[in-house]
């Protein structure tokens, strides 16, 4: 019985000791964290116009929006919105266009849109405002659809 009781006591100190690590890896206050970073609701259509002014659609199309610009023989134009398991939260957006080598598009050929893992895409921090910035994201993220969940069938274990 006092060993029963003993390995209770040392099953509940090991879960209060594992428990402790992994919260302590979930610091609110870290430097690291983006909690309290917001931006202002943008404005779609001077977002639109951003897109074009900024010459965005040089290489990436939206659905049902023209690509203004030829794409140039050879190169590749990356589709921007569409359906996917995951939504493009608002923060996934500014990362992509303030930090464009974070994550690569896929479904395209890495040798095309990026060179030693740094983003074929020019970095506009130093072009564009935090104003066409947030435009630009109040117009993109609409475009992004989560896609729809399709059950896996099980006709033999349903009647």
């Amino acid at each position: 019985m006092n060993i029963q009781k003993n390995l209770t006591t040392c099953s509940i100190l090991a879960f209060g000791f594992i428990t402790v690590l992994v919260l302590s890896g979930c610091d609110p206050f870290s430097k690291e964290s983006p909690q309290g970073f917001s931006l202002p609701e943008g404005n779609k259509e001077d977002g639109k116009a951003a897109f074009a002014r900024l010459g965005c659609n040089a290489c990436h199309f939206v659905p049902a929006i023209p690509q203004l610009t030829p794409v140039a023989e050879g190169a590749i134009s990356i589709e921007l919105g569409g359906e996917g398991p995951k939504i493009k939260t608002y923060a996934d957006l500014v990362t992509s266009i303030i930090n464009p080598s974070h994550r690569f598009a896929k479904g395209y050929p890495l040798d095309q849109i990026q060179r030693d893992g740094i983003s074929n895409m020019p970095v506009y921090n130093n072009v564009m405002t935090v104003e066409e910035l947030v435009d630009l994201v109040t117009f993109l993220q609409p475009h992004y659809r989560l896609e729809r969940y399709h059950p896996t069938n099980y006709p033999h274990y349903l009647p």
